[in-house]
């Protein structure tokens, strides 16, 4: 059984019905979703506001690569188009973590290398696990402490479910 914590986000289009994509695309394995955050980009910032979640999912059968994979599947029927890092997109979905399992290939890292600086991903995380554990680095509660935490917006009158 794989255990795997997935980072959602949208820029572009209609935000919250391209996170709806993903939240139906893995409703069959879903175990949580946090609530919806605003947040500004990260990385490219001449862009929109994003919104942003977190997933748990569980299945016996799907390995790390089998939810890149379904992932990026749900990245192309929400109309991603990769035309530069980190810039807009419609739908973004990142392998956080997989249970067990550390990857060093340069199309899977896990866990995901920008996790521990980013509270568009811990400040989601937390809502659904508040012990939650960023393999390597430690509690994901500590690493939050550390950062400026106060653009990441909860958005309570979006919700996913």
């Amino acid at each position: 059984m794989t255990r795997a914590v997935l980072s959602i986000g949208s820029n572009l289009g209609d935000r919250l019905a391209n996170l709806r994509v993903a939240v139906d695309g893995f409703a069959d394995v879903l175990v949580a979703v946090s609530p919806v955050y605003e947040t500004a980009a990260w990385g490219v910032t001449d862009q929109p506001d994003f919104l942003n979640a977190v997933l748990i999912v569980r299945d016996d059968t799907t390995d790390a690569w089998g939810w890149l994979r379904r992932g990026q599947d749900l990245e192309n029927r929400a109309g991603r188009v990769r035309e530069r890092r980190w810039g807009p997109r419609t739908l973004d979905v990142d392998v956080v973590t997989v249970d067990g399992v550390r990857s060093d290939e340069p199309e899977l890292l896990l866990p995901h290398p920008g996790t521990p600086e980013r509270a568009t991903v811990l400040v989601p995380w937390l809502d659904i696990e508040p012990d939650a554990e960023v393999p390597g680095h430690g509690s994901a509660r500590a690493l939050l402490a550390g950062l400026d935490s106060a653009g990441v917006r909860e958005r309570p009158d979006l919700e996913l479910t």
